[in-house]
């Protein structure tokens, strides 16, 4: 791993704007427990939570996207809105 937290939060918010777009925020940790970065996405008072695995989280500091971070990006997103929706 020859990256902080930091640098790989970047990434994923320079790889996905659609976040910054919706006012989500995002906060990650390395979990050594699961040997994954726990991913924790924000908006108002609802948070969802996803897994991002060290070879994905490599590949994404790489320059490569990750497929199955921007299907939950997009799912989170359609979640948030629903739920604000219902009030």
């Amino acid at each position: 791993m020859g990256y902080t937290n930091v640098a790989l939060k970047d990434k994923i918010m320079a790889m996905y704007p659609e976040i910054e777009k919706h006012k989500i925020v995002v906060n990650l940790d390395f979990s050594q427990e699961k040997n994954a970065y726990i991913v924790k996405f924000k908006r108002g008072a609802g948070e969802l939570t996803t897994h991002l695995d060290k070879k994905d989280a490599e590949e994404c500091m790489n320059g490569i996207k990750c497929v199955h971070l921007g299907m939950q990006v997009g799912e989170f997103i359609s979640n948030f809105e629903e739920r604000e929706k219902a009030g």
